[in-house]
Order: C-alpha cells, then sequence, then structure tokens
C-alpha cells in the first residue's frame, strides 16, 4: 500500500493497533472505529471522553512511548508533524501511514484511502455525508480574514485546507487571493494590513491561538466572530459540523 506521499507501507493485514498523530484523524478514526486506537497525542482532544494513552505532541512525539504501544501503525501528517520523526519510527521498524491534505477533496480522499487501504474498513457515515455537502461549492458571499495567532499576528493563506473549505463554503479569504493577498501558506502581518484587506468579517478562532471576546476583538476596526477552530481546520467528523456554520455566517 502507499500513503499520501507515495511511500510504501507494509502492513500484514488491517491495521488493528493505532497510534495517530493527528488531531483530526484522531477524531475520525475514534468515531468509526475506537477498538482500533491504541494511542494519540496530548493535542487529541475529541472526541472529549477519548482514553488512550497520550505521546505527547505533535510536533515533540514520544517515540519510546509510541514503540512501547506496540502499534501495526502510525498515521501522521506532513504539515502537522515533523519528516524527522516519521523517518525515525520508519527506520526502527514502525509503519507509518502520511497524509498530505490542502483541499477539500484531498482530505476526503485520503480518509476514504486510510479507512478502507490501512483500516480495511467501509468509509463511515459521516464521510459519506461530509463528501455529500460539501460537492457543491457555493458562490462567493462574503469577504473574511482567518488570523491563527497573534504576536505577531499570523493568519490563513493560500493552499491550505482552511483556504479551501471557506471558499466551498462561499467565503473569500481576502489574504490569500486577490490585490491583498500575501505569500505563504500562514503569513505575518500586522492588524492594520488585516484592516486594510477589506474583509467583511474577521474570523477569530479557538485554536491554535485562543481568541476570546476580550483577545483579538479589540486589536480590530473590522467586525469580528468568534468561531471554532476544530471547524476551520479539522477535517473528519467536524466536516459536517462545520458546513452549516461556516455556509450559514453572515456579514
Amino acid at each position: 500500500m502507499r500513503d499520501d506521499l507515495g511511500a510504501d507501507v507494509r502492513l500484514g493485514g488491517p491495521a488493528r493497533r493505532v497510534v495517530c498523530l493527528v488531531p483530526s484523524l484522531t477524531e475520525a478514526i475514534a468515531a468509526s472505529a475506537p477498538d482500533r486506537l491504541v494511542g494519540a497525542t496530548d493535542w487529541c482532544t475529541h472526541p472529549p471522553d477519548l482514553d488512550v494513552p497520550r505521546v505527547r505532541g505533535t510536533k515533540n512525539p514520544d517515540l519510546a512511548a509510541i514503540r512501547d504501544l506496540a502499534p501495526d501503525l502510525v498515521v501522521a501528517n506532513q504539515e502537522e508533524n515533523r519528516e524527522l520523526d516519521v523517518r525515525r519510527l520508519r527506520d526502527s521498524g514502525v509503519a507509518v501511514w502520511v497524509t498530505r491534505i490542502e483541499t477539500v477533496e484531498e482530505s476526503l480522499a485520503s480518509m476514504s484511502r486510510l479507512f478502507t487501504a490501512a483500516l480495511g474498513l467501509a468509509d463511515p457515515p459521516w464521510l459519506g455525508e461530509a463528501r455529500s455537502l460539501w460537492a457543491t461549492p457555493l458562490s462567493p458571499r462574503l469577504r473574511v480574514a482567518v488570523p491563527i495567532w497573534r504576536d505577531p499576528w499570523m493568519v490563513v493563506g493560500a493552499q491550505t485546507y482552511t483556504d479551501h473549505l471557506l471558499a466551498r463554503a462561499g467565503l473569500t479569504n481576502v489574504l490569500a487571493h486577490g490585490p491583498t493577498a500575501r505569500h505563504g501558506r500562514y503569513p505575518t502581518l500586522t492588524p492594520e494590513e488585516i484592516d486594510g484587506a477589506g474583509a467583511d468579517l474577521v474570523l477569530l478562532p479557538d485554536e491554535p491561538y485562543v481568541f476570546t471576546a476580550d483577545d483579538g476583538p479589540e486589536a480590530l476596526r473590522t467586525p469580528t466572530r468568534l468561531v471554532s477552530g476544530r471547524q476551520l481546520t479539522w477535517y473528519g467528523p467536524a466536516m459536517v459540523e462545520a458546513h452549516a456554520v461556516l455556509t450559514g455566517l453572515s456579514g
């Protein structure tokens, strides 16, 4: 079998002991095949009652702890996890499946491949629902900007899953497209530059930076809306919730 990056992943059969280093994919597996999940990162917060051993963070996983769990497969992501950790796990004989997701279509195809090829399972019902909900892009109706960090301010740029998800929901990311676009997937800029980009609404998520009513809106002149970071950035079951929330946004 080959993962999203085309790397050979050798399994003796469907993976039954999985350590997941990607919060959104941890939720996807836990929601559909909880008995397969034997380890996750500290950042894997969904489902809320997830009770599996933790292997530290996405950028600094405890490789010894992962190996001690004797997984058939470790699930990682090109953006969220380090190539060095993937290589060290593979060099020690652990099978690692790396996902690459920058668009809605890639998310759906990647998760389907993970479930059917690596886990030997049918597509879960939520995946079919997400595929149906996101099949038809909506016409642009609202211009938005999405900061993800403060001090320095960082925003969602082009060639990201979030940017593509927004476009599908009829939300134009002004900091990724048009005359005010900035280079890079997560460019750094100032609050003045965010205000000057011409957004109708600035979406302030609660992760990775925890924007709140008292931390974020006061720095901007543009109208703001607090939103769930999980619905903006997590592929998996969150995609079903995200469709209703994002398509329902208005200025």
